[in-house]
């Protein structure tokens, strides 16, 4: 195992558990829909952040496997890691939160989700700038990441901020549908597999 597979694993974990934070509060709305209404809100949000943490893990395989292990390394990962478990524990109600629909829930969540996302994507591209600055084309590397956050910022603010519906879909709407967009972008790229 390299120094990077060992520090990834770790990090893989940790974003796992928000992973699974997800679906356990997905699961367990499903089974009381009878007693509470889901709405459309939070499965969308729901979505986004699993997106969100796919596109983050993504970046740190591809951005830091060329980076010596340390433990700063190691606590960064940690650290960004943490902000997502915090955020996905966030989008469902516990058992005892008793609500009757989860747009309420989600009502009184959504802007600490959606700006802890904004923290960890902050968090994530300052890490990115300096792993970049090594690199030959490392300034457009970093013009490159400057614009993906200037994206982020605009449609992932406002859906935080507003109170109304039809920004928070529409907002966020845009974003999954650019995830969507990126992800049958790079399967398309590399070409469908094939059996040998």
């Amino acid at each position: 195992m390299s120094a990077f597979e060992f520090f990834f694993s770790f990090y893989g974990l940790v974003l796992g558990l928000s992973v699974t934070a997800l679906a356990t509060g997905a699961a367990r709305a499903f089974k009381h829909r009878r007693t509470v209404r889901i709405g459309w809100k939070t499965p969308m949000l729901a979505t986004f952040v699993a997106l969100d943490i796919a596109t983050f893990w993504d970046a740190a395989w591809n951005n830091f496997s060329h980076l010596p292990y340390s433990y700063g390394l190691l606590i960064g990962g940690l650290l960004v890691a943490m902000v997502y478990f915090v955020a996905a524990g966030l989008v469902f109600p516990e058992p005892e939160d008793k609500v009757e629909r989860l747009d309420d829930h989600l009502m009184a969540n959504k802007r600490a989700v959606l700006l802890l996302l904004v923290l960890a994507n902050v968090l994530m591209i300052v890490a990115l700038a300096c792993a970049s600055l090594s690199k030959p084309n490392g300034l457009l590397i970093m013009v490159s990441y400057a614009f993906n956050l200037a994206l982020y910022l605009a449609l992932v603010l406002p859906a935080a901020l507003s109170k109304r519906s039809w920004v928070f879909g529409l907002t966020l709407g845009l974003h999954i549908a650019i995830y969507i967009a990126i992800a049958l972008a790079s399967v398309i790229g590399k070409g469908l597999p094939t059996a040998s």
